[in-house]
């Protein structure tokens, strides 16, 4: 068992930096600005040998009230509830501030176990602050520096004692955890007996999943509401989620770790930094998911925007549903939904087939729709075809539309056989790939979907020559060692 640790404090004082340095990579975005933290970000941390759970918060503001900066306060102040032990920063350069002095106050009402820690006290320019510290009445200040990594042992010293009193309180009540490998009943969704079964997620190994979209889309209400708690920072402000938060959590028994992204624009629109490191950010996470919930807003749904971005998670090969979110202001639903379905099959091609799920954040209807759609996603995402069976299918393909012969030299298509899953990807032996119509594989792709029930998931399909393998192919030929004695040489001239 180990513990949980908040950082807390003023913004700028250098919180991200020090949750960089103890998780040991750069999660949490970090500018100069204040305030670019919003969120709670969760990391595991480590010093030494002692490993524990490192909580980024957003920076202590003295609003109260239901604007942003009060609503980050609160997710902030929860944080320091949840909590085990507060490492509280200041700013050692710029001294205790008044506001310094309000928020130690507070922790020491809502938080049994207090670290003061003065950041930015590298050289002589942060010993006056250092000083100060003494004043907040939190005990000695540990002198810091995030940014060169400084004064960590000192940290470890306050920390070693915690730790091992939470190993001790684990080791009274240690009770052996168990892996339950779940898998999908009923139907088999292979539909091959000899396939080697799908890896279905576990707590180690939970399935990833992406939810992005344009701003104000509702990502963050949609996560806190599969949450059941108000996890993320939510407002009718466009554009409050900046860094990807990552949270795992348990979806009526599929184990899952959700990112929740930042809203992206158009890029000609993205000119501040900060939203660069946000749109990156939320990059990133696509490429990490499995499976990419693309949310829409069902007043202006499929604008050029949402296109580019579900083109973008097919491009990467993610498992792709496609949510329309705020379905219960919509007063013709019949008819929206009508309309909803011509426009994907429509401006979406690539992902013919792909779920279609109309659910409401605010609300919480049809998130199990959005459960089975994801669950199903996934699956077809790790669908595994036998050889044997592709064959079948390719020489009825083949019987049924033979592929053409460009200057009268008929393609051949040989063999086919599934080299890769995550996404399905095959590959088809055949003469001449070089020639072979774009038009014709995409027919091969549309019968792979069609035939063996993979809609919407990104197939790859990979036109190879057997000379291809060849390793002699373009080796020119030679005179065998044992006959070039018995061969002459040729009169000159």
């Amino acid at each position: 068992m180990s513990f949980t640790l908040a950082i807390v404090g003023r913004p700028n004082v250098g919180k991200s930096t020090l949750f960089n340095r103890l998780v040991g990579r750069k999660l949490a975005l970090v500018d100069d600005q204040p305030g670019v933290t919003r969120d709670l970000r969760e990391g595991q941390a480590r010093i030494g040998d002692l490993r524990f759970t490192v909580i980024d918060t957003a920076g202590l503001e003295e609003a109260t009230d239901e604007s942003l900066q009060g609503r980050m306060r609160k997710l902030t102040e929860r944080a320091v509830e949840m909590a085990d032990i507060c490492l509280f920063m200041i700013d050692a350069r710029a001294g205790v501030l008044p506001a310094d002095e309000v928020f130690a106050d507070i922790l020491r009402k809502k938080s049994a176990h207090v670290i003061l820690a003065a950041n930015k006290a590298e050289g002589r320019a942060g010993e006056a602050g250092l000083i100060e510290a003494w004043s907040l009445g939190l005990g000695d200040p540990i002198r810091l520096s995030a940014e060169h990594g400084e004064g960590l042992t000192d940290l470890y010293n306050v920390l070693r004692p915690i730790a091992d009193a939470a190993e001790a309180a684990a080791a009274e009540d240690d009770r052996p955890e168990t892996d339950v490998d779940l898998s999908p009943d009923g139907e088999d969704w292979d539909g091959d007996e000899d396939a080697p079964e799908i890896p279905w997620p576990t707590e180690k190994k939970p399935l990833q999943i992406a939810v992005v979209g344009r701003p104000n889309a509702g990502k963050s209400t949609l996560v806190n509401r599969l949450l059941g708690e108000d996890r993320l920072l939510t407002g009718p402000e466009a554009g409050i989620t900046r860094d990807a938060i990552s949270v795992n959590f348990d979806w009526e028994g599929l184990p899952v770790r959700i990112f929740d992204t930042a809203g992206m624009r158009k890029r000609a629109k993205v000119q501040e930094k900060l939203e660069k490191l946000s749109v990156s950010d939320g990059l990133r996470a696509v490429k990490f998911a499995e499976v990419v919930i693309v949310l829409l807003d069902a007043a202006i749904p499929f604008e050029q925007q949402d296109l580019r971005i579900a083109d973008l998670a097919e491009r990467e090969g993610r498992a792709v549903v496609v949510a329309v979110n705020k379905w219960d202001a919509e007063p013709h639903k019949q008819e929206k939904l009508r309309d909803l379905r011509e426009a994907f099959e429509r401006l979406l091609p690539q992902l013919r087939g792909a779920p279609l799920v109309t659910v409401s954040a605010k609300t919480g209807k049809g998130l199990d729709r959005l459960r089975a759609a994801v669950e199903r996603a996934y699956v077809t995402w790790n669908r595994r075809i036998g050889t044997a069976k592709l064959n079948r299918w390719l020489a009825g393909m083949v019987e049924a539309h033979p592929p053409p012969a460009p200057g009268g030299r008929r393609i051949k298509l040989r063999y086919m056989t599934q080299a890769k899953t995550r996404p399905p990807g095959f590959v088809v032996m055949c003469s001449h790939p070089d020639k072979l119509p774009e038009s014709y594989t995409r027919f091969l792709v549309n019968g792979l979907r069609q035939d063996f029930d993979m809609p919407g998931t990104p197939i790859r399909l990979w036109m190879r020559s057997q000379a291809d393998a060849n390793p002699y192919k373009d080796r020119k030929k030679s005179t065998p060692s044992r006959l070039r004695k018995h061969l002459k040489p040729g009169p000159r001239g």
